[in-house]
């Protein structure tokens, strides 16, 4: 496994618990220096490796101190970088507009990150899902469908997730059986969380639907 997919393996995780800020709190910079760290890529010698992890921790800090201020999403957007650590910061500032119920704010910082093609997939598609999770009418019905539709191809790394974000729209727009179906589907998919798994079967039957069996389950996966 290259240290790419090892990225997006860790990142992915943290998603599906909607905790990724809640780690950087947590865990402060050494959790953001491995995110950092791995995102550079095998390309850096190891005489770099000193120089790159104080820039890392430097950031971190600055993000940590941004999430702690009494202003968290002015002190977030001053913090300036470039790269993976920009895509890092736009996000962190895009979360704490969201939780100050300010979503088109929040989408306009996640906008640069999804366009951005010079970074890694892994981050353009992690703002993509965000951008899709933001309440009300930061984006347009058909752009936030479309941009679903792409999270949840085969082969997308965040696509149990954006299937689960499919599931919400089809409710909200009163298509109970697309949603039930749309759940099934979540829970057909191999590696759902324990968390996921949860709330898919908690919505079907929400919904007036029957979770598939646990055999049925194993063989699918």
């Amino acid at each position: 496994m290259t240290q790419s997919d090892s990225f997006i393996n860790e990142v992915t995780d943290e998603v599906r618990r909607d905790r990724l800020f809640g780690y950087m709190r947590r865990y402060g910079w050494i959790g953001i220096l491995a995110v950092i760290g791995i995102v550079g890529g095998a390309s850096w010698f190891e005489w770099q490796k000193y120089s790159v992890q104080s820039g890392a921790q430097a950031f971190g800090d600055k993000i940590l101190a941004g999430l702690k201020a009494d202003d968290p999403a002015a002190a977030l957007k001053a913090v300036t970088a470039s790269g993976s650590q920009q895509a890092l910061a736009r996000m962190s500032e895009a979360a704490a507009l969201a939780e100050a119920d300010r979503p088109a704010e929040a989408y306009a910082a996640l906008k640069p990150v999804m366009d951005d093609a010079s970074l890694p997939k892994s981050l353009r598609d992690l703002a993509g899902l965000k951008a899709a999770m933001l309440p009300g009418d930061a984006m347009s019905a058909d752009a936030r469908t479309a941009l679903l539709d792409r999270l949840a191809a085969p082969g997308a790394p965040y696509r149990p997730l954006a299937m689960e974000r499919q599931a919400v729209a089809l409710i909200a727009a009163g298509d109970t059986a697309g949603a039930i179906a749309k759940a099934q589907e979540i829970l057909a998919e191999p590696g759902l969380t324990p968390g996921l798994q949860q709330r898919a079967n908690e919505l079907i039957v929400a919904l007036g639907g029957e979770p598939p069996k646990m055999s049925s389950l194993a063989v699918g996966q």
